[in-house]
């Protein structure tokens, strides 16, 4: 007798449909607020299901108007915590990126968002991570918007 195992839905992630509004601020403030649920699904039913969700804003900062140096701010000035998992499934080792503010990271390179180590099987882990922008001093009145992307291996 033999049987198979089959793994149909592969390694996923879902994010929050956009746009999501952080609220206002003043120049030279900070606004912070929650992105919405991230989640990754590992379908792979693999002997070692492991994972890497990174993280990175896109290209060019987040703008309003035209986009001149005062009417931009700089993905060095956006910082992401992950924080914990607000929902896990299955087994082994799930790892936040940065469990909590301080450990916040700008989304000008890669970051790794979320990660899982160790287990096997069919697994998937959540989060609600925050989003912080320092407001530049110099940042014109605007509404600003930019793209953060977000991956998982």
């Amino acid at each position: 007798m033999t049987f198979t195992v089959t793994a149909p839905d592969g390694l996923t992630i879902s994010v929050p449909d956009g746009p999501v509004n952080l609220g206002s601020g003043n120049p030279g403030g900070q606004i912070s607020g929650q992105l919405g649920s991230v989640t990754v699904s590992d379908q792979r039913a693999a002997l070692t299901a492991t994972w890497t969700a990174s993280v990175i804003a896109a290209p060019g900062g987040f703008t309003t108007g035209g986009g001149t140096a005062a009417e931009t701010v700089p993905n060095t000035a956006v910082l992401y915590w992950s924080g914990p998992a607000t929902a896990t499934t299955g087994t082994g080792t799930f790892v936040p990126g940065q469990a909590n503010a301080a450990a916040a990271q700008s989304l000008d390179v890669s970051r790794t968002a979320f990660s899982k180590t160790t287990g096997s099987g069919n697994n998937s882990a959540t989060w609600n991570p925050t989003i912080v922008i320092n407001i530049p001093a110099q940042a014109v009145a605007g509404t600003y918007t930019g793209t953060i992307n977000h991956s998982v291996a």
